[in-house]
This record gives C-alpha cells, structure tokens and sequence, in this order.
C-alpha cells in the first residue's frame, strides 16, 4: 500500500520500539509525520528513534502503570495541542504464571485494553482539536475464539495464560468497535478504527515463551516460520491510521488463509466483538477500573 503524506500531523504510536509499533512508526516518520515513540524501555526507544531518522521523540509511557499513563498524557497533551493520530499498538503476551500490572490488573488486560483505554480518554481532548483525527486499536485474529467473563474479567480462577491474551485482545477489539460508536452517537469528528495482523513475526512470540526454557525457545522459532513478516503484518494499521476515506468502525486484517497473511482487505468481527450490550458492559467497567471517563 501507499502511505499517503503525512506532513504535519502529530502522531503517537505505543510500544514503537520494536515489531509492528517500530515498522509503523517508521513510515509514519518516512512520510513526514511528527512522530511520537510512546515506550517503556526509553533506551529501546533512543536506539530506535536513531534507527527511524525524521522527526520524531521519545517518551516514556508504562502502559501497565495508570500513574505512568496519567503523566504521559498530561505531558503530552500539553506539548501538543492537536494530536491527529494515536495508534494503541503496544501489547504484552504472556504464556507463563498470571501476573498483575502496578494496579493489580492481569497483567494482560491491563496493559491491553485498560491503560490504552485510559490513555485515549486522556487524550481526547487534543485527538478532537485536530482536523479528521484517528484512533487506531490493535485486535488479534485469537479475539474470535475468546470470550469475556464480566464476573472473573481479571481471570483470577483457572487462570490460562493464552485465554488471557485472547480476551485481552478481544477487550480491545470490543473498546474500538465502542468507541466508534460513542464518538458517532457525540458527533466526533475524531475516527476509531480497528486492524490485525494475522499471524506475523515479532518479538512477542519468542518471549511469550521464554518461561519454557530450551522447549519453549524451539517452539517459538518453530512458530515463526509460519508467520508473515512484520513488514507485511503492519499493512492493515498502517491502511488504518493513514487509509483515504477511511470510516469509523473499519476493521482491517490480512486477506489471505483465514486472515492469517496477504494483501489488506476489511476483517471480520466476533459476534461478541460487535455486540452492543458488550461494548456498553464493558465500556462501564472500564471507567470504573482507570477511573477515566469519557464519551
């Protein structure tokens, strides 16, 4: 795809250090955006900032803290007025024991949903100053297989890390597809759109598994074999943030071999994904978690 000119526009993308984040942030920069390296390893940062070139920062933002995303959005928002693009990119994968964030969310969720939905809320404000601004969340093709259990969101019984992840992922898929409509309903000019990747080769996959040792590491590479480049699995955020004539609610995904890789095209939803009385479910219990209200 071709990644229209992007000159003045202020843009953030979380977890640009690396994978999909550092591809997209790339070429964003590539392109002419300003482009803000929102991370929780700043050195990581540094070094990939050098890597990219253009105009771009980093700051540090510890999506699994509330603190850290409280400060990194008042910051921010101070610095830059109008923002016209934020990219929930980061995400966190754990095959290993349940773990909590800074707040004692699994560690998952709350790096997955709860800090980018806190985040956005924080800076919606300077998303609705720019012209046609956008909000990008990134879903999973596991969103399609999980479930969200509103008496147990935490998974605190019979906790399984990989449904962890997929109902993390779904969270996410469910707080895009919300959030599209609560910005139509308030008559927004700001955009909320969705994308996957398929099955691509990042960082994730490996360390998901370094708790398995020399098995885990064997299965991990083995894993990657099957999977897309990154280059290519940053296509549909990238048709997302940047698309022409793009409208809120689009989901964008991998074409080919149940969309796992190929050329972008419009991904399908869950039914539970799409459910308004999930969204709103879901919605409240996330205000009620961050203690950040919006829409």
């Amino acid at each position: 795809m071709t990644v229209p000119d992007q000159h003045g526009r202020i843009a953030v993308v979380t977890g640009a250090n690396s994978g999909l984040g550092l591809v997209t942030a790339t070429e964003l920069a590539r392109h002419g955006a300003h482009v803000v390296l929102a991370v929780r390893n700043t050195a990581a940062g540094t070094q990939a900032a050098r890597r990219i070139g253009g105009d771009v920062e980093v700051r540090e933002l510890d999506l699994a803290s509330l603190a850290s995303v409280r400060a990194f959005a008042a910051k921010l928002a101070d610095d830059h007025p109008a923002i016209d693009l934020l990219v929930n990119n980061a995400g966190v994968v754990l095959l290993g024991p349940r773990r909590t964030s800074a707040d004692g969310f699994e560690l998952q969720l709350g790096t997955n949903l709860l800090g980018h939905f806190a985040l956005t809320g924080l800076l919606l404000g300077n998303l609705t100053a720019a012209r046609e601004a956008r909000v990008v969340s990134l879903s999973s093709i596991t969103h399609k297989t999980a479930h969200l259990d509103f008496d147990d969101l935490m998974f605190e019984r019979d906790y399984r890390a990989s449904a962890a992840y997929g109902r993390s992922k779904l969270a996410t898929t469910v707080f895009g597809v919300e959030l599209d409509r609560r910005l139509r309903a308030a008559g927004s000019p700001v955009v909320s759109v969705l994308a996957h990747p398929g099955l691509t080769r990042t960082n994730l996959t490996p360390r998901a598994w370094e708790h398995r040792g020399r098995f885990g590491r064997a299965v991990a590479w083995i894993g990657l074999l099957a999977t897309q480049s990154v280059e290519q699995g940053a296509l549909p955020q990238l048709r997302a943030a940047t698309g022409p004539g793009v409208r809120g609610g689009q989901f964008f995904g991998p074409a080919g071999l149940w969309e796992t890789r190929g050329r972008v095209t419009e991904a399908r939803l869950s039914r539970e994904a799409a459910d308004p009385a999930v969204g709103r479910r879901l919605w409240a219990a996330a205000e009620e978690l961050t203690g950040v209200s919006y829409l």
